[in-house]
């Protein structure tokens, strides 16, 4: 099953209380970027965008920050250090989810569905500069109803430095609004993309019974949809070369 949804962009909020590797990067994620993708580690720069900065310099970079942003997703800095804004995370899933469902089965259970969620789809949240990035993960799973564990999704950074981009893994104890403060408000320069775990193969001990054999549901519609659309392809060439043969034998 595929869930019918267009591109667009979700806000939530996420309240305060509430290894590390590069890859070859999709240039499909965000916008299609001028310069070449790398997967050479910088690690003294990466190192700069984990520095800690006293209370002024937070205060001097969130007024910069808020003079330059475009679209009115401002930071505000608390008398207590803690400050909170916006960040942006496109989703970018592969595999179908668990969604739970609003209709309840035998026994008052909560009926769970697989589904496939519209990628490139933008979710907006607000949260503060104590938030992590595991409880950004948990926000956006929360959003659209998912009942999978967290530990199957990673949070990534997908950015810019010298004509070179880069996407990288963020540690779940990682801050994003921090880094999002850093790197400024363009997206361009900083952007924020959800994705499965990348472990090499998919770990199957973590789904359940019900989650597998919904995957092979459609995994058995994926099959019968390319089987039909390769009997329709062979069958308009059979009817073409049967037209070719007629044009060339002329009227009998």
């Amino acid at each position: 099953m595929t869930w019918n949804s267009t591109m667009s962009s979700g806000y939530s909020s996420l309240e305060e209380d509430s290894e590390e590797y590069f890859f070859t990067a999709r240039t499909s994620f965000f916008k299609k970027p001028s310069g070449k993708v790398t997967v050479n580690k910088d690690v003294e720069k990466e190192r700069e965008l984990r520095t800690e900065f006293s209370r002024e310099e937070i205060r001097q970079r969130i007024e910069l920050y808020n003079s330059v942003t475009k679209d009115h997703l401002k930071m505000t800095l608390s008398p207590t250090g803690v400050y909170t804004g916006f960040i942006k995370v496109q989703m970018d899933l592969r595999r179908p989810v668990t969604v739970r469902g609003a209709q309840r089965g035998a026994g008052g259970a909560v009926v769970e569905e697989a589904f496939y969620l519209p990628r490139g789809v933008t979710n907006t949240l607000h949260i503060s500069s104590c938030n992590t990035v595991k409880q950004v993960i948990g926000a956006l799973l929360s959003k659209f109803t998912v009942a999978d564990n967290p530990a199957k999704y990673a949070l990534y950074k997908r950015y810019r430095r010298e004509e070179q981009v880069y996407v990288c893994k963020l540690a779940d104890g990682e801050q994003p609004l921090f880094l999002r403060l850093v790197a400024g408000p363009d997206t361009d320069t900083l952007s924020f993309v959800l994705r499965e775990q990348q472990t090499g193969e998919v770990m199957w001990d973590a789904f359940s019974i019900p989650e597998l054999r919904n995957f092979l549901r459609i995994l058995d519609k994926e099959e019968d949809e390319q089987r039909q659309a390769v009997i329709r392809r062979y069958e308009a060439y059979r009817q073409r070369l049967q037209e070719a043969v007629r044009e060339v034998r002329g009227p009998s």
